[in-house]
């Protein structure tokens, strides 16, 4: 049976996966790129150090995140959100970002690219992690459940 995710159904779907992927588009191309995230029951946090993805998002804001659980290939939940790209630029909601996103992945952390880093390691000032969140527009969801 394939229906319909419930808004409650959706939330956790969002809060239990640490991996989404976000969708861009720019310069004649449609990107999906795999990144860690923290769901705080109304935005989508993450981090990226500054690059062509950054550069992007930045000139085109609107983006999709998605995020599933799969079981197996006929037991699976699967969201889609529609939101827009927000670079977090104060200090107070970088810091948010980064306990947010520390607290959910610095138990299972297992790369650098993916523990959030409050400053640059040294000799890398220039490239300070950028922290955004998305801004949820939709939040759309389906699932399959097998009968068996």
């Amino acid at each position: 049976m394939i229906d319909k995710l419930t808004e409650d159904q959706i939330d956790q779907v969002l809060t239990s996966q640490l991996v989404g992927r976000i969708g861009f588009h720019g310069n004649g191309r449609t990107y999906i790129i795999p990144v860690t995230y923290a769901f705080d029951g109304s935005h989508i946090y993450a981090h990226s150090r500054p690059g062509s993805k950054i550069e992007i998002m930045r000139k085109n804001p609107r983006v999709c995140f998605q995020v599933d659980v799969i079981d197996n290939l006929a037991n699976w939940r699967s969201v889609l959100i529609d939101g827009e790209y927000e670079e977090l630029t104060t200090k107070q909601h970088q810091m948010k970002a980064f306990n947010l996103l520390s607290a959910r992945l610095t138990p299972v952390i297992t790369s650098e690219a993916a523990r959030p880093l409050p400053n640059p390691p040294p000799g890398e000032k220039k490239r300070r992690p950028v922290f955004y969140r998305i801004n949820i527009i939709e939040k759309s969801g389906r699932y399959e459940k097998s009968a068996r």
